[in-house]
């Protein structure tokens, strides 16, 4: 099976795909026009959106949280490692990618509402293109980077991944 090379500035242009705070390049393709209401919040939200995201020339999606469930899918290039930690410091790492190529590999993650997580290309000179779906729907007042030290401080299990891919000065 022939593995799909991306020409990244290529597709940057093509899917008009814009810088994004955490590292790559993304663009919002989908959101729901009807809404949902957060239980116990009362506020309002899309019920799902969805993003094109590439990660290439040795960006990462540094460590953040949101507060709904996101689904990664993967679309093409090299895989993705999403690092996920959870409340109890228990580090998941799914392999993202074409799972017809890489036994070690899935189509689809999920990263839990709360949860801390971080992607990076497994190889760091790859570049993929992947697709996250957010519901109830992303808005960046939801969105938290973590700060410098925090996650190391708490989390010191896992201090040498959370600084490789920790925010970006």
């Amino acid at each position: 099976m022939q593995h799909t090379r991306i020409d990244s500035r290529e597709l940057i242009a093509r899917l008009k795909l814009e810088p994004h705070p955490e590292g790559g390049f993304f663009r919002e393709t989908y959101r729901a026009s009807d809404n949902v209401i957060r239980e116990n919040e009362g506020e309002t939200r899309s019920a799902s959106t969805a993003i094109y995201f590439l990660l290439c020339d040795g960006a990462y999606s540094a460590w953040h949280r949101i507060r709904s469930d996101e689904v990664w899918h993967f679309y093409a290039g090299d895989p993705v490692d999403v690092h996920v930690l959870d409340a109890n410091g228990t580090l998941l790492t799914h392999r993202l990618g074409n799972a017809l190529e890489h036994a070690d590999a899935v189509f689809q993650a999920v990263v839990k509402a709360g949860d801390w997580f971080a992607a990076a290309c497994h190889d760091e000179e790859g570049a993929a293109l992947v697709g996250c779906t957010v519901a109830p729907g992303f808005e960046f007042s939801e969105f938290e980077l973590a700060a410098p030290g925090t996650l190391e401080a708490r989390y010191a299990q896992h201090r040498e991944l959370i600084a490789r891919l920790g925010p970006k000065p």
